[in-house]
């Protein structure tokens, strides 16, 4: 436990620095987050029976996230870009002498490309996220709008599983998914949901939106993040991890704590494309 609060700490001071240093720190941040997310997830697709190589698919994320936080690219570009990866991938595949493991490494070639590479909407938040209202109660801040929203998103994130964690621990009701992550409870799900809902809820209220619009944010996050958490979870489970690495002490590697926001940062996005 000491451990694990000790590792949290030093990843809170890591997030503030990175928030006051701003871009283009922010972006090359999240970039570095994405490649080593997805070296992970490279590592953890053969062993649950794709046989992969790390290049070029573990290059696809970085790229992703520095072409759409940087705002350098246009968006049909990264999709030509996207789409040659999968044809690489493709091109391996054929030389397998197995048919069956070329189709295999080819699918987890592109799922393991694709999959991280989510993180590129926590990039592209600091781009699309509209003003923040001056009235407002973050509109007066040194934060950029951008800033803001992924502040947002971080925090929602965070509340979610924070009390999910407490309030699962606490009350320990019902088993939630029990054939894929046995540790989850329905009592954790419905905590770390709550609170999701009223952060979530008070930050787009903060940031100058209506606070019933931030109420519904707060929702989808929530079971967005919980459904990315699952997902991962699946991926161990079928690779015989308990964790993606051990890069964290006490926390497991990067997509351990990461996991959640591959499936929610893409929600947050698409609010800020409707409230703009």
């Amino acid at each position: 436990m000491r451990e694990r609060a000790i590792s949290a700490a030093a990843i809170a001071v890591v997030v503030v620095v990175f928030f006051l240093l701003g871009q283009p720190w922010l972006t090359f941040g999240i970039a570095v987050l994405s490649l080593l997310a997805a070296i992970e997830v490279f590592r953890l697709l053969p062993p649950a029976g794709f046989p992969v190589q790390l290049l070029p698919g573990v290059l696809l994320p970085p790229i992703l996230v520095l072409a759409m936080g940087l705002d350098v690219v246009d968006a049909g570009w990264i999709a030509v870009y996207a789409a040659a990866v999968l044809v690489i991938l493709s091109i391996d595949a054929f030389r397998r002498p197995e048919v069956r493991d070329g189709f295999l490494a080819w699918v987890g070639g592109s799922f393991g490309a694709i999959y991280p590479a989510l993180l590129a909407f926590m990039a592209a938040i600091l781009v699309v996220a509209p003003a923040v209202p001056d009235d407002a109660l973050l509109g007066d801040t040194f934060l950029t709008a951008g800033q803001t929203w992924l502040l947002v998103l971080v925090l929602t994130v965070w509340s979610f599983d924070t009390f999910a964690y407490l309030s699962g621990r606490t009350f320990k009701r019902g088993r939630f998914l029990n054939h894929i992550s046995p540790n989850k409870t329905w009592s954790g799900v419905i905590g770390g949901t709550v609170a999701a809902v009223i952060i979530g809820g008070a930050l787009a209220l903060a940031a100058g939106q209506w606070f019933p619009g931030g109420l519904v944010m707060g929702l989808v996050v929530a079971i967005a993040g919980q459904a990315g958490d699952v997902a991962e979870s699946m991926l161990k489970r079928t690779a015989g991890a308990k964790d993606s690495s051990n890069l964290i002490p006490g926390h497991g590697g990067i997509l351990d704590r990461t996991d959640s926001f591959l499936f929610a940062a893409p929600v947050v996005y698409a609010y800020l494309l409707l409230v703009a």
